[in-house]
């Protein structure tokens, strides 16, 4: 039996859909399933995009700014980021070594940040999309929570930042800035498992007709966990993680801005409605990470009738570099 498609083959992902980058869905889109434009979503499944923060949302890294100009400076942070590329080094260590090295109140430290941060130019578009369509939007981050706080309530003002749900760990900073130490949301080797975030997101959601479909946006080394759990997987182009699928062959579509993201969506939020009708499994799907479902209930009549079949199978993250298709092939025949 072949397995079944869990998310579009990198070769394909270049395909454009003819979404806009306006705030509601465009209107060739409505159009397929009839409507205005203005206030049609055209699937009643429920969607969920998750996103990296630094180097994702935002072009640089909340971390680096402070650390190059407040803390331990460019060289070393370069060199401790090459150990913990290495393997010589573990991540939390070398982490709370750079954040330890701060000497910066929280509110000078913004201040810097304010002028050193760029937002990604399709941010904004994208996340009013997200709210005029009714996709929660979260933010995954193995940065500092205040940090990111901050920083989303200056660019995107208290309205709309307060729509975002930052997942990120925690600081225990000293008010004169002479003590910064992060405080680890898991016990793990980032400090927070965005993955184990992800999946305690799906375990939360009821078990019925409709699955969720998991949207994950990323660019780094800290998004390998939360990629095996996504269905589908959005890289930024030429950073670590979008070489990483392609060396280990992992499905994902790149993108250079949210603007890219955004037709993507459009087009799958379309073709899930034309083939599913919103109920069942995804048109999309990780079968991994929707395995929960039939092993979790054993009332639960898994549905597997909106399956593509493929004649390859799919590859996802598995213990960050080890892949595992027995999951696949185990929940395929369950077809």
């Amino acid at each position: 039996m072949p397995s079944a498609i869990a998310l579009i083959h990198t070769d394909d992902a270049t395909e454009k859909s003819p979404g806009c980058t306006s705030m509601k869905l465009s209107k060739d889109i409505c159009n397929t399933i009839g409507g205005s434009g203005d206030h049609v979503r055209p699937t009643t499944r429920k969607i969920v995009c998750f996103s990296d923060f630094d180097g994702t949302i935002f072009l640089q890294d909340t971390g680096h700014v402070l650390f190059d100009g407040h803390g331990c400076g460019t060289e070393t942070r370069k060199m401790l980021s090459r150990q913990i590329k290495s393997g010589e080094r573990p991540f939390k260590e070398v982490f709370a070594e750079m954040w330890g090295s701060l000497n910066i109140p929280l509110d000078q430290a913004f201040e810097v940040m304010k002028t050193s941060l760029r937002i990604d130019p399709g941010f904004q578009t994208f996340h009013h999309f997200c709210i005029d369509n009714n996709l929660p939007f979260h933010v995954l981050s193995a940065g500092l929570e205040p940090v990111l706080r901050r920083v989303l309530y200056h660019y995107l003002g208290e309205k709309e930042s307060a729509r975002i749900d930052v997942i990120a760990n925690y600081g225990d900073i000293k008010p004169d800035g002479s003590y910064w130490k992060p405080v680890w949301r898991h016990d793990c080797d980032f400090g927070h498992d965005k993955g184990l975030s992800i999946a305690e997101h799906r375990d939360s959601a009821p078990i019925g007709a409709s699955n969720p479909l998991i949207v994950f946006i990323g660019d780094g080394i800290s998004d390998l966990p939360a990629a095996r759990h996504a269905d589908v997987l959005f890289a930024r182009k030429g950073l670590y993680l979008e070489r990483y699928c392609l060396e280990n062959k992992i499905a994902f579509i790149p993108f250079e801005t949210f603007g890219d993201i955004q037709m993507q969506i459009e087009k799958i939020m379309v073709d899930d409605h034309e083939k599913t009708g919103g109920y069942g499994l995804p048109l999309l799907f990780n079968p991994s990470a929707h395995s929960w479902r039939l092993f979790s209930n054993k009332t639960a009549v898994p549905l597997y009738d909106t399956v593509i079949p493929t004649e390859e199978p799919m590859l996802w993250v598995e213990d960050f570099a080890q892949h595992n298709t027995e999951d696949v092939a185990a929940v395929a025949a369950q077809a």
